[in-house]
């Protein structure tokens, strides 16, 4: 008897390692700020959202960007993170301002993500991120609207930047323009 419980002990604790390895659910690459909702607002006009529209946001955050583009556009948004924290915050925020049949929060690593369906992207992640997602980006259809607050996208020319109350938001839109 001691023998099974010895077993099953030490194969609980090789699978409960493995999951911890599990790449989705490794540490954060930034610290998490909120987007002021001004900005939101902004980065969702400059985008275009329409009805019809699929927005991920990655790195969603407490999913204000994900909830102000269903609940002003009504559109299905995704909101993607790997910090659980952020997770649990995100997912209140939906239920909060009843959206769930638009808005879907996933505990995820954006850097594995398939973009494809998407033809809305929001970021506000550090530059050097936003460049680790260009080979993502690139897979996106044609005419998919990126935005981002406050960080660029080294070597690749931004379709518009728009300067406001100290915050910049940057619009690429798909096949990207990369530079000389």
């Amino acid at each position: 008897m001691k023998r099974i419980l010895s077993i099953t002990f030490g194969l609980f604790l090789i699978s409960s390692l493995a999951f911890c390895k599990n790449d989705s659910f490794r540490e954060p690459d930034v610290v998490w700020v909120p987007t002021p909702q001004e900005v939101v607002n902004k980065m969702l006009e400059m985008a275009q959202v329409k009805q019809g529209d699929v927005l991920y946001d990655l790195g969603c955050g407490d999913g204000r960007i994900v909830v102000t583009a269903a609940k002003q556009y009504g559109v299905k948004a995704f909101g993607f993170d790997i910090d659980p924290e952020r997770i649990r915050d995100s997912r209140e925020n939906v239920r909060n301002n009843n959206v769930e049949e638009l808005a879907t929060i996933t505990q995820a690593d954006i850097f594995t993500l398939d973009l494809s369906k998407a033809n809305v992207i929001t970021l506000y992640l550090l530059p050097q991120l936003n460049v680790k997602l260009i080979p993502q980006l690139q897979k996106c259809r044609p005419g998919t609207r990126i935005v981002s607050h406050d960080f660029d996208m080294r070597g690749v020319r931004p379709k518009q930047i728009f300067e406001m109350g100290g915050h910049t938001i940057y619009l690429w839109e798909t096949p990207l323009q990369m530079e000389k």
